[in-house]
């Protein structure tokens, strides 16, 4: 379809995917409407032309679990990537986001790691392209424009959504469909780790990638357990608010490191090379030589693991029979947790800078008895929190907590059931 066609379909609202995917649908129309034009004033306009989504995600459960093969529960979000793109006959790839330079990937040196500065937007397009390639799936060019509404810092996985979203274009231009979600997420992920150079874990592209609701257990890491679950907090009557703290990121590489090293500096003393499989006892029967050779913290963390990865567990099962209130309960516990055991709600280099622990007060004093749950989001030390909420409440807290942080720093979302798709 060419692009006043579409425009025209949009407008007239005749893609009713629209409405499932979004709840403003005037604006995303507009939004959608725009795509399609700065597409036309870069590419041309008489381009058989296609629109794709890919949400952002939200971790739900699982804080500092899957690098010791532990299992996760995480959501898509109702913020998203969407991109344009028409295909082209001569193996080149040109990808334009949104205020960002275009890419230009030629193909035939997707197959070397070495053509690609590591950490750029371009190797993972080449990243993603070898990826689908090495699976058998034929690949070949496209020109696509691409906006987002994930910020980057947001703690909503910006980065894994941009990957999902190259393979999901060639998922459906060229592999017929045929890719599931979870296919996109390990080629994302594989992307990311031998192209990119980041050692990432596969939740944040599996949740964007499969959408809604998503249990995944990485007992066999390369065969994770998935499970999409369907819930709607909508209609339980519940909202997510994500709160951005304001705090910087920078100087915090050690800060992250430290928790996998540790929990699997713990391991290793017990023979193992991840906590996976260990029990309490083991550490307990252990525990004088665990705290003299690594430290009171890396007990502290290893037991996290381990009642963590039983917690995500719970909140599957209270997901799957719709008891928001064991849902509520799990994930607070999972939240104290992570500060007193966990210990990644601030940075020990900057002890004067503690916004997420500030905003957790804040949220705790607004709600007191209401029904609520609250947790950092994410790997911590500096950003957000998360705050699960009645959807009448919304309105109140987050002028609250804006009023208190910043203006802007409290958003309302709602969990997406869409992994990538094709709108268009």
């Amino acid at each position: 379809m060419k692009a006043n066609q579409i425009i025209e379909l949009i407008e007239n609202g005749n893609l009713p995917i629209i409405d499932e995917l979004y709840s403003d649908t005037d604006a995303k129309k507009a939004r959608l409407i725009g795509a399609v034009r700065s597409f036309v004033k870069l590419y041309g306009e008489e381009r058989d032309i296609f629109i794709f989504s890919v949400p952002g995600r939200t971790e739900v459960s699982g804080n500092h679990t899957d690098h010791n093969n532990g299992a996760v529960l995480a959501a898509s979000i109702n913020k998203d990537i969407i991109a344009v793109a028409a295909m082209r006959d001569d193996g080149v790839i040109r990808f334009l986001s949104e205020g960002y330079p275009e890419d230009t990937v030629n193909i035939s040196d997707t197959r070397s790691t070495k053509k690609f500065e590591k950490y750029t937007s371009a190797s993972l397009i080449a990243g993603v392209v070898n990826g689908i390639s090495e699976l058998g799936y034929p690949v070949s060019g496209f020109d696509a424009y691409a906006t987002s509404d994930v910020l980057k810092g947001s703690g909503i996985s910006s980065s894994a959504a941009y990957e999902v979203m190259i393979g999901n274009i060639i998922n459906h231009l060229y592999c017929g469909a045929k890719l599931t979600g979870v296919d996109l997420a390990k080629i994302a992920r594989y992307a990311e780790n031998e192209y990119f150079g980041k050692p990432c874990g596969l939740m944040d592209q599996m949740a964007c990638a499969v959408g809604g609701f998503v249990y995944i257990d990485f007992e066999n890491n390369e065969s994770p357990v998935v499970d999409a679950i369907p819930f709607s907090l909508t209609e339980a009557g519940y909202s997510l608010c994500i709160v951005n703290t304001g705090g910087s990121h920078a100087d915090l590489n050690e800060d992250y490191a430290s928790v996998p090293a540790e929990m699997r500096a713990v391991a290793k003393l017990l023979g193992r090379d991840t906590l996976r499989g260990l029990t309490e006892e083991d550490i307990i029967k252990n525990l004088g030589n665990i705290r003299r050779l690594v430290g009171d913290r890396a007990v502290l963390r290893s037991l996290h693991f381990l009642r963590e990865n039983e917690r995500v567990e719970q909140v599957r099962e209270a997901l799957k029979l719709g008891d928001v209130n064991k849902f509520l309960k799990t994930v607070s516990e999972s939240g104290r947790s992570s500060f007193e055991y966990l210990q990644n709600v601030y940075s020990n280099v900057n002890v004067k800078e503690q916004g997420i622990a500030l905003a957790l007060a804040l949220t705790e004093g607004f709600f007191k008895t209401k029904s609520f749950a609250c947790r950092v989001h994410g790997g911590g030390f500096a950003g957000t929190i998360q705050v699960f909420l009645k959807n009448e409440d919304v309105p109140a807290y987050v002028q609250y907590m804006n009023s208190a942080i910043g203006e802007g720093s409290a958003e309302a979302f709602s969990i997406r059931s869409f992994g990538a798709v094709r709108i268009v």
